[in-house]
C-alpha cells in the first residue's frame, strides 16, 4: 500500500523515505532545533521529527530510568528527572519550526506522548503520527491516533507478536489502513547484534498489504542501509548537530550531518543495487555475454570433409560460436569448410 506524506510517497515502488530524528535534540532552543531542520534537509532527509511531551504526563516522578546518560550529575536518576528537563520548548514555537521545514523542502513531523500534544499536533497540520514503541501496547492512545485517518509510523521496540497485533487491529478498528511497521529495539544505544533486522521481512510476511520501516538506535550508520536491503521503506534515525552537547541523552547516539549524508548515499546506492527481482542479461553485460562465455574451438586444422572426433575440439573464450553444451551434436558431424586451428567454431562450419 502507498502512503502519501506531503508531496512524497511511502511504499513498495518508491525510495525509502527518510526521518531524522531529532527528538529533543534542541535542548528546548528555537534557533538549535531550526539549525537541526536546515542542517538535515542538506543532509537529504524527508522530514525531521520532534517529539512533543509533558514530563508530568508521561512518567510517574519514582518511574526508573531504563538508559545510561554518560556524564549527567544524577545517573541513578529517575524518568521524570530526565523527561523534565527536555519538556521546555514552547508550543507558541511549534508552527515557526512547520515554517523552517517547508522552507528547506522537508516535512514536520513529531512524535506525541499523550492525547494532548496529540490533539495539538494534528491541529497544527502533522502529516502522519509517529506512534513510539512505549505507546505500542496503549490501545485507547492508538484508536485516538488512528482517528485522525492520519497515516500511523508504529514502532514496535520491546513487543511481542501479539502485542502488535493487537496495536494493528486497534488502528483497523477505526477504519484506518494507513499503517507502517518499524521494527525496533528498545535499547539506547542498540547493539549490532540486539538489531534483528530480520524481523523486518517476518512482520513483512504478517502484514503484507503494509510497509515495514526502521526505528534505528544503533551506533554509525552501517544498519539503515542494510534495512533498506531487507526492504524497508521507511528509515528513522537519531539525529544532532553535535553529539557533545548536553541535557539531551540522545546525543551521544545520533548521528551528525555528515553521517546522515553518507547514510542516505548508501542507502541509495543499495536500491539501485538491488535491481527488480529478474535474472536476464543486462545491457551493462551485452560485451561480456559474447565475449567472456566459452565457445567449441578447434584444437587442431579440420580439412573439409573431415568427420569431427573429440579430440578435435575444446572450449575457449569467445562466446560467438557453439555453445559447449551442443558438443555432442558437433562430435560426427563434417567440416563443410577449412576449420583453421584454434578457431572459434559456428554452426555454418559444420
Amino acid at each position: 500500500m502507498d502512503i502519501k506524506i506531503g508531496k512524497k510517497t511511502i511504499g513498495p515502488s518508491h525510495p525509502a523515505y527518510i526521518v531524522a530524528e531529532a527528538g529533543v535534540n534542541h535542548n528546548n532552543d528555537l534557533e538549535r532545533a531550526k539549525e537541526l531542520i536546515v542542517s538535515a534537509a542538506r543532509a537529504g532527509v524527508d522530514a525531521v521529527k520532534f517529539q512533543t511531551y509533558v514530563a508530568g504526563r508521561l512518567v510517574t516522578r519514582a518511574a526508573p530510568r531504563f538508559w545510561e546518560w554518560e556524564g549527567e550529575e544524577n545517573p541513578q536518576g529517575t524518568q521524570y528527572d530526565s523527561y523534565s528537563t527536555m519538556d521546555k520548548l514552547p508550543l507558541e514555537v511549534y508552527p515557526e519550526l512547520v515554517k523552517t521545514c517547508a522552507a528547506n523542502g522537508v516535512e514536520f513531523m513529531s512524535t506525541p506522548f499523550d492525547d494532548e500534544s496529540l490533539d495539538f499536533l494534528v491541529k497544527l497540520g502533522i502529516k502522519a503520527i509517529k506512534v513510539a514503541s512505549s505507546d505500542l501496547t496503549d490501545l485507547p492512545f492508538l484508536k485516538r491516533a488512528a482517528k485522525t485517518g492520519l497515516p500511523i509510523f508504529l514502532s514496535t521496540g520491546a513487543s511481542t507478536y501479539a502485542e502488535i497485533d493487537d496495536a494493528v487491529r486497534a488502528v483497523e478498528g477505526e477504519g484506518n489502513h494507513q499503517i507502517i511497521l518499524m521494527q525496533c529495539t528498545l535499547h539506547y544505544p542498540t547493539d549490532y547484534k540486539d538489531a534483528n533486522l530480520r524481523v523486518i521481512g517476518t512482520l513483512q510476511k504478517m502484514y503484507p498489504q503494509y510497509s515495514m520501516g526502521l526505528s534505528d538506535h544503533t551506533l554509525g550508520i552501517a544498519v539503515p542501509p542494510a534495512a533498506v536491503a531487507l526492504g524497508a521503506k521507511l528509515i528513522e534515525k537519531h539525529y544532532t548537530t553535535d553529539k557533545t552537547l548536553p541535557l539531551s541523552p540522545d546525543h551521544h547516539l545520533s548521528v551528525d550531518p555528515p553521517e546522515m549524508a553518507a547514510m542516505i548515499s548508501q542507502i541509495r546506492q543499495v536500491e539501485q543495487a538491488l535491481g527488480d527481482s529478474r535474472k536476464y542479461v543486462l545491457a551493462a553485460e551485452a560485451e561480456t555475454y559474447k565475449y567472456d562465455k566459452r565457445s567449441l574451438t578447434s584444437t587442431k586444422a579440420i580439412k573439409v570433409g573431415t568427420v569431427i572426433t573429440p579430440d578435435m575440439i575444446t572450449r575457449k573464450r569467445p562466446g560467438t560460436g557453439i555453445r559447449p553444451k551442443y558438443l555432442e551434436v558437433v562430435i560426427g558431424r563434417t567440416a563443410r569448410i577449412d576449420i583453421p586451428e584454434d578457431t572459434t567454431i559456428t554452426w555454418e562450419m559444420v
